[in-house]
This record gives C-alpha cells, structure tokens and sequence, in this order.
C-alpha cells in the first residue's frame, strides 16, 4: 500500500462525511456525493485522476469498472463486492477492503444495488459510464 493510498484512507476514516477520498501527492479530491456520483462527474468532465489512489466507502462492480476507466493507481473499499475485486484483479489495480461482501445492495436494503444491475454483463469499463448515466436518468425520470 502506497503513502497516497494510506492518506486517502486515513482522511476517510477521520471525516464521516466523505465518501471517497482522491489522493495523488499534495493533490486531494473529495467528495460527499454518495454512490457512484463523484466518480462519475470525473468522467464526464474529462477530470484527469490518473494515478491517483483512491479510498471509497463502497467499491461494487460499478464504481471497479469506472476507476479502471480514470486509470486509477490504486483503490481502498470500506466494503467491497467480489464482482468489484474481479474487475479490479483483471485491471491489475492493486487493491484492499474492510470488509468484503457477496453484493452492493440498494440503499433501502431491498435487493441489489441498481448500478450493480446495470453493469451485471459489461466487461468494458469505457462502456460503464455511458450504461450508469443512462440508468440514473432512468431512476431520477421514475422510469
């Protein structure tokens, strides 16, 4: 584990407010969005976050597939997924969890987590985004 990488979990840790914390030397990114939104607002501004180290409170396969696609140095989860740790493992992104669980579930703990369901057979992180966009505007239409 790389000092970037210990730093952005030790700011996870020591501010409950966060939920992913982006370190790359002296350059530190943070977000209190939850979800994959911090992530994928990077994407979409063509934010350059190569290299960074990143910690995060949930890492599924969603939010894998989108730090394989910003070229992230190296990714912490509070919680992650197997389907996470498979794309990271196939990415060679090194990698470290609290604790590791079967699946993300949805926030009212009914079922899956809907962005997990959207990536469910993508393999392509440069596809991920555009399939996780399209399902928020789907769920914030209702749809």
């Amino acid at each position: 584990m790389g000092k970037d990488l210990e730093r952005a979990i030790e700011l996870l840790n020591g501010h409950k407010e966060y939920t992913c914390v982006f370190v790359k030397r002296e350059t530190v990114f943070t977000s209190t969005r939850n979800g994959i939104a911090p992530l994928l607002s990077f994407v979409e501004e063509g934010k350059d976050v190569s290299s960074f180290s990143v910690a995060d409170r949930i890492v599924g396969k969603a939010a894998s597939l989108l730090y394989v696609d910003l070229k992230i140095e190296e990714v912490y989860g509070e919680v992650m997924s197997f389907r996470g740790k498979e794309i990271l493992e196939k990415y060679r992104i090194p990698y470290s969890y609290k604790n590791l669980v079967e699946g993300i579930r949805n926030r009212t703990n009914t079922g899956s987590c809907p962005m997990e369901m959207a990536v469910k057979d993508i393999e392509d992180p440069s596809q991920a985004s555009k399939i996780l966009k399209e399902t928020i505007d789907k769920l914030r239409k209702g749809k």
